[in-house]
């Protein structure tokens, strides 16, 4: 894609002129103001430059697009307009959805942090963000990031769980790990899909064939059979849970020593709102 040059554009109005917000954009608000992605969309209505956004906010070309593909996909319509090449040469320029959706971060960032305010006192605050997170993803864990380790397009990121002493390695793409700004020591939410977790008897002769990834040991918590596959809940280390799945008529019952495997591809992290 060719790179987009500055263009002149219009300051995105305050948070006193905003409107209702269109219920597509609902989609895109589940993101804090500090979400580099909204740092990106809001760069470039200051700059009315992909390239310059980018820069700013301290991210690739490349992921400062990916910022606001996501956007886009998340908010339903186009957060950000875009021309290559004519007359006055190529520019990108914020939608009138994009301007909205700047203005609403604003107003919900401004609301999260009083009722967090006021939680702080008298309830887990960070228990209560980590809530505004909600996926399909069974497995989840707050997690401090011990490395990050780019190469090329890819990046490995080693996590530690925050009760227990569990490691997880996640392998993301390069720009994803821009754009949550990852480093040593940061909090993150480790997400894992129940079926991507495979799980078999700790005494099993061989882990599984071609797997790459995670493997940890645990002790089967609950076990429901089923037709095409056996869900298994392994207790891991005080307070790390783990959902996954063992082959059908796997035989495994609750008490027994298991290890589950789960591929470096299939950890999702995540910042709390």
């Amino acid at each position: 894609m060719a790179q987009a040059h500055p263009d002149s554009l219009s300051p995105v109005p305050g948070p006193a002129a905003a409107a209702p917000t269109p219920p597509a954009l609902m989609q895109a608000l589940g993101h804090s103001l500090s979400d580099r992605r909204l740092q990106v969309l809001r760069a470039l209505g200051e700059c009315g430059s992909i390239s310059q956004a980018a820069r700013a906010v301290g991210v690739s070309y490349k992921a400062a697009w990916q910022a606001i593909d996501t956007l886009s996909n998340l908010a339903g319509v186009p957060v950000v307009a875009k021309s290559v090449g004519g007359a006055g040469g190529g520019g990108a320029t914020l939608t009138a959805a994009g301007q909205e959706l700047l203005r609403a971060a604003q107003a919900m960032a401004l609301a999260r942090g009083a009722v967090m305010q006021q939680l702080q006192a008298h309830s887990p605050a960070a228990a209560v963000q980590r809530l505004g997170i909600q996926t399909s993803m069974r497995n989840q864990w707050p997690c401090v990031v011990q490395q990050v380790e780019v190469a090329g397009p890819l990046a490995l990121v080693q996590v530690q769980s925050l009760h227990g002493d569990v490691q997880l390695t996640a392998r993301i793409t390069a720009e994803s790990a821009q754009l949550l700004g990852l480093q040593a020591g940061m909090a993150v939410l480790a997400m894992c899909k129940a079926t991507a977790v495979q799980v078999v008897a700790d005494n099993a002769a061989s882990s599984i064939a071609g797997h790459v990834g995670n493997t940890l040991q645990g002790k089967a918590t609950r076990v429901t059979q089923g037709a095409i596959g056996d869900e298994v809940t392994v207790h891991m280390a005080a307070c790390v849970q783990w959902v996954g799945f063992a082959v059908a008529g796997s035989g495994l019952r609750a008490g027994r020593k298991v290890r589950v495997h789960m591929p470096e591809s299939a950890v999702v992290l995540a910042l709390a709102p």
